[in-house]
């Protein structure tokens, strides 16, 4: 007997039913996972993560930073003080995806 991992017995063509492939999708893309692994470090601000993603431009991070942030994998944070500066740190369920990859490392 065997024993189904991150499938269901009806998969689309498109992947719509599996879990595994809708987080992967979620974290494709230019600079999703680079922004992932940098956010392990601690909050991120967008002009430090443009210094330490070479060859990046603005508009390609903002997007990748309002897409994770969509899929619920980024929390921003808008600190008000001077000067006023937007912070990005993994959400929950962002940080609960953390395991799942030391897992994959690890295979």
């Amino acid at each position: 007997m065997s024993q189904k991992i991150l499938t269901t017995p009806e998969v689309t063509a498109d992947g719509e039913n599996c879990p595994a492939e809708g987080l992967l999708r979620q974290l494709s893309g230019k600079w999703k996972p680079q922004i992932f692994r940098l956010a392990l470090d601690g909050p991120l601000r967008f002009n430090a993560l443009l210094r330490q993603l070479p060859g990046a431009s603005k508009q390609s991070v903002a997007v990748a930073l309002r897409e994770m942030e969509e899929a619920g994998l980024l929390d921003k944070t808008v600190i008000r003080e001077k000067p006023l500066h937007i912070e990005y740190k993994l959400s929950a369920r962002g940080r609960a995806l953390i395991q799942i990859f030391i897992s994959l490392e690890k295979a």
